[in-house]
């Protein structure tokens, strides 16, 4: 369903869940750069009406969660703050061509891959995490992700054969899946 050719590794959990406070953080910057990367897409292709229609409820639903996400933030006393990024989706993003319609098909598939991704992971949080707040928060989520995840590979449709965006999805997962096994030491969402 969500096209990920590897699962989150335990080692990410054992991060994350003693440091709730930066995952939290990471995960708004997260949602913040989720709707600028739907907006961007509205700008590039508006053109494509369906797309255009799609893009403008990703970008709302993006800017929603990023609300609730900053509310759990305040209702915590913690404090908003820049983090520096894990390089997940900079080194995703390298991987997009840079010729038209090339360029289109692997911009849907790369966000296509990071919402999968997050999906997977709101999963084990919801799952996994003894702060049942935070949990159940967590797990309000799976089920746009994986919206978004499906709505993206069908856009990727738009400008490709359906055979050619399943084949440039599986490639583009392949390398996604070798980005996570690498991981990161930081505390983030795509670390």
């Amino acid at each position: 369903m969500l096209n990920l050719h590897t699962p989150t590794p335990d080692h990410w959990f054992d991060k994350v869940k003693s440091n709730l406070e930066e995952l939290l953080l990471d995960h708004a910057h997260c949602e913040k750069k989720a709707a600028g990367v739907a907006m961007n897409l509205l700008f590039a292709y508006v053109e494509h009406p369906d797309l255009a229609r799609a893009m403008t409820g990703i970008v709302r639903e993006e800017l929603e969660h990023f609300e609730m996400v900053m509310d759990r933030i305040q209702k915590r006393g913690w404090s908003w703050r820049k983090l520096r990024p894990s390089r997940y989706g900079e080194r995703l993003h390298a991987l997009i061509r840079r010729e038209e319609p090339g360029r289109a098909v692997d911009r849907m598939l790369v966000a296509a891959l990071i919402e999968a991704r997050s999906c997977e992971r709101f999963g084990m949080l919801r799952d996994r995490l003894e702060d049942r707040d935070l949990a159940d928060f967590f797990g309000s989520l799976y089920e746009s992700e994986a919206r978004h995840h499906g709505s993206y590979v069908h856009l990727a449709q738009l400008f490709a054969s359906r055979d050619e965006v399943r084949t440039r999805l599986a490639e583009l997962a392949e390398a996604e899946s070798a980005i996570i096994l690498e991981g990161e030491p930081m505390a983030r969402m795509h670390a």
